[in-house]
């Protein structure tokens, strides 16, 4: 199978015209005969990489965060209501599938204002497959995001093998790893901000318990895309803040591709599923390397809202 990778960054608060730009990522990667385009974490529309480079924003009442986080709320999906419609018809029109990540709002019962780090999976029809919320914001992200639920800890079924997806830090949550690796996936996204060097050793460490692929990806970001609320003094330029990183490793904990830094791009890879069944035949941590009659745990996969 072919992948895509779009390494590039979103239009902050721009979330139409972000939605314009990944029709054109989706075009264009079925044009080079890709069967899978990933997006890399709260792709629409921005991750909020500033909680990690401006000052002041976990102050109590602090107006110009509140205000940058209501221009955030305004720029996020309702995915319930047909906010990804756009995105879904172009899936459609060109037959490929698609994994997206996104800030997500529900603007109606429980769960509303509320902004949630989300992880959608379409199929080549452009149907939701998959809907996954990030379980625990990491550090800062408390400060934006809300919590999700165990709904989406599932692979769905290709014609090239089984997906599935985690969110950043949901790589060192082991009953998240051990939850998706009893989903049996032969290629695993794995959706970064920007893959560092720990990223990369959370999804080489994954392919190699999983024997599985595992496509990371990063994103890029400048100074420039920086909140103007947030940045009294801080240059707003060209320099790279998230800085990409994207990699794909195989089921061996192998390189595929290697990290791909300081670039804005869509990066198209060949990988071949079919050496995962041969890496199982040592390790598969569901199963024969598995002693559920030692170790027990429970997954709760209901939807909180």
């Amino acid at each position: 199978m072919k992948v895509a990778i779009v390494q590039d960054g979103p239009d902050y608060f721009q979330l139409e015209k972000t939605i314009d730009r990944s029709c054109t990522y989706i075009s264009t990667a079925a044009e080079q005969s890709c069967d899978l385009i990933v997006f890399g974490e709260c792709w629409l529309s921005g991750y909020p990489f500033w909680l990690d480079v401006c000052h002041d924003v976990a102050l109590w009442d602090h107006a110009p965060v509140k205000e940058v986080w209501a221009r955030m709320f305004s720029n996020s999906v309702d995915v319930l209501n047909g906010g990804l419609k756009k995105i879904q018809e172009a899936v459609s029109t060109h037959n490929i599938h698609c994994v997206i990540g996104l800030n997500e709002i529900i603007t109606k019962g429980r769960g509303n204002n509320t902004i949630y780090n989300t992880v959608i999976t379409l199929n080549n029809k452009g149907e939701i497959s998959n809907h996954h919320r990030k379980l625990m914001p990491t550090y800062t992200e408390k400060l934006v995001h809300g919590m999700g639920d165990g709904f989406g800890l599932k692979s769905v079924d290709t014609k090239f093998g089984r997906i599935g997806t985690l969110i950043c830090w949901e790589h060192w949550m082991p009953m998240a790893r051990q939850s998706m690796h009893d989903e049996m996936e032969d290629i695993h996204i794995a959706l970064w901000p920007y893959v560092k060097e720990m990223h990369h050793v959370a999804s080489r460490h994954y392919a190699m318990e999983g024997r599985c692929h595992v496509v990371s990806v990063g994103q890029i970001c400048y100074s420039k895309d920086i909140p103007k609320e947030l940045n009294p003094g801080l240059q707003q330029n060209d320099e790279f803040i998230l800085k990409g990183g994207s990699a794909i490793y195989g089921p061996a904990g192998n390189i595929i591709l290697e990290p791909v830094y300081d670039k804005a791009e869509l990066i198209t890879v060949e990988i071949n599923l079919s050496s995962n069944r041969a890496e199982s035949m040592n390790l598969s941590v569901s199963g024969h390397y598995q002693r559920p009659d030692i170790f027990d745990y429970k997954i709760n996969k209901e939807r909180n809202f």
